[in-house]
This record gives C-alpha cells, sequence and structure tokens, in this order.
C-alpha cells in the first residue's frame, strides 16, 4: 500500500513590513501534517501568529505545499536542564559547552560579535568552528538561514515529555525538533540558541556529543534580540549542509520501548 504523503505547512508573521522589505519579525512556524490534517494546522499557526507576545502582526503569509522527498525519522536529542540564576552565570556555562563541543574561544567571540551586528536576522548565521568566518553570507542575501520541513507529532511528543520533561508546550517541542535535525547532521559541530521572545529567558547548547543543554538564563526579561548560530565544519560541503537544513523532510520519533 502507497504511504500516505505529507504536507509542510509554513506561517511567518511580521510587523510594518513584510520580512524581505525590513518588517519586524513576529512568528513564524511549521508542521509537518497529513491531508486531513491540513485546516487544523493552519488555524494553529494563524492563532500562534496573532498572539505572540512579540506584538500583533499587519503581515502574515500561510502557505503549504506537499513534501516529495522521502522523510527521515530520527530520535529526539537527550535533554539536560540547568537551572542558571543570572544571564552571565547562563552566557559563561553556554560557552563553555559549546568549548566541550570544540568551538575556539576566538570563535565564540567572533559569533557574539556578528550577534550583536545582526540582530533582526530572519534565519541562523553559519559560522565555521574553528576560525569563526561566517558562511552563510552569500544565501538569502545574508538574512540567515531557515531551517525547514520538519516536526514533531503531538502524540508522541507527549509521551516523551511525561517521561523526561513535564513541560507541557510547543516551544520546547519546536525547540527540540529544530535542534535535533541540525544536530544530526555531520557538518554541525554545536548549535547556541535562545529566544526573540520578550517574555522567554530560557535557550540552549545543541551537540551530537552532549545532546540538548537547556539553560534558563541566557538573557534578560523583556530583551527581544534573539540568537541562533551553527558553528559548522567547513571542510564539509556548505552548498549541501545549507539545502539539507532548508528542504530535507524530517520527523521526530521518541521509541516507547521499542513500539
Amino acid at each position: 500500500m502507497r504511504e500516505l504523503p505529507y504536507y509542510s505547512v509554513r506561517m511567518r508573521a511580521s510587523k510594518s513590513k513584510p520580512h524581505e522589505e525590513g518588517g519586524k519579525h513576529i512568528s513564524g512556524g511549521e508542521q509537518l501534517v497529513l491531508f486531513d490534517e491540513i485546516r487544523g494546522a493552519v488555524d494553529k499557526l494563524l492563532h500562534k501568529s496573532l498572539t505572540h507576545s512579540r506584538g500583533t502582526p499587519d503581515f502574515a503569509q500561510i502557505q503549504f505545499e506537499t513534501v516529495d522527498e522521502p522523510i527521515q525519522v530520527i530520535s529526539p536529542l537527550p535533554i539536560t536542564t540547568h537551572i542558571t540564576h543570572s544571564v552571565d552565570e547562563g552566557q559563561l556555562l553556554a560557552q563553555n559547552l559549546l568549548m566541550k563541543c570544540g568551538v575556539t574561544f576566538h570563535t565564540i567571540q567572533k559569533a557574539y560579535l556578528l550577534m550583536e551586528e545582526h540582530a533582526e536576522l530572519s534565519g541562523a548565521i553559519l559560522i565555521d568552528s574553528k576560525t569563526g568566518r561566517r558562511l552563510d553570507e552569500s544565501h538569502r542575501n545574508g538574512k540567515g538561514i531557515r531551517v525547514s520541513r520538519m516536526d514533531w507529532r503531538d502524540e508522541n511528543f507527549k509521551k516523551w515529555n511525561r517521561e523526561f520533561a513535564a513541560n507541557q508546550n510547543d516551544r520546547l517541542k519546536e525547540a527540540i525538533t529544530l535542534a535535533s535535525k541540525v544536530s544530526i547532521h555531520q557538518a554541525t559541530v554545536a548549535e547556541l540558541c535562545w529566544s526573540d521572545d520578550p517574555d522567554y529567558t530560557t535557550g540552549y547548547v545543541a551537540s551530537k556529543k552532549f545532546g540538548y543543554q537547556r539553560i534558563t538564563s541566557l538573557k534578560e526579561y523583556g530583551d527581544e534580540q534573539g540568537c541562533r548560530i551553527f558553528f559548522v565544519d567547513s571542510s564539509e560541503d556548505i552548498t549541501k549542509y545549507i539545502d539539507y537544513l532548508k528542504t530535507n523532510p524530517i520527523l521526530i520519533q521518541w521509541e516507547v520501548n521499542h513500539d
């Protein structure tokens, strides 16, 4: 029997102008769903766009398309939570974790400078983990790489969540889904991320080596500047790596007793 096709449903919302015209990013999201789930996915993403803590958008776009490529099923990264009591403590921990992954201190310093220079990017910055050189400037006019075509089915996420996190929210699901897709590729050395949501201070360092290291204080409450940096092994084919991030469909599946 032929398997039913999946559809990629994506949303982006901004204020003042569309993203490509310099509008303020408000919200984004994506789901991989079957045909009869498209309406529910559209409703969920529309609700997310209209109720975001970054503000009310005056531009939103929701689209869907068939996923023609085979979907790769992968396991979620193992999670560890670090309770930190200040931004300084959280940032120091993040930098130490990055160095344990193989990112040089010099590269981390350059990454933070790039972060300040490009505070309003709509995607991830790719940085050579050894030299700190930016690798993605020729793509999307230097606006950062958008990771796409990924999801974690709700029922499976809830089973995992009851076992490991007890934190029933889509924010955690979306973060681990993206981090798991990014980390599984051989070019990824580590990822550093925290949200641009002003009311959410938690972020993470993710890698194949140490999993999803969740850190509770990586920015001050009320700060709308986010961060997403991929530290990359530049000996890999960067064009193929970016294509993987943008187009390869991934579903997260936690195996419950190998069921």
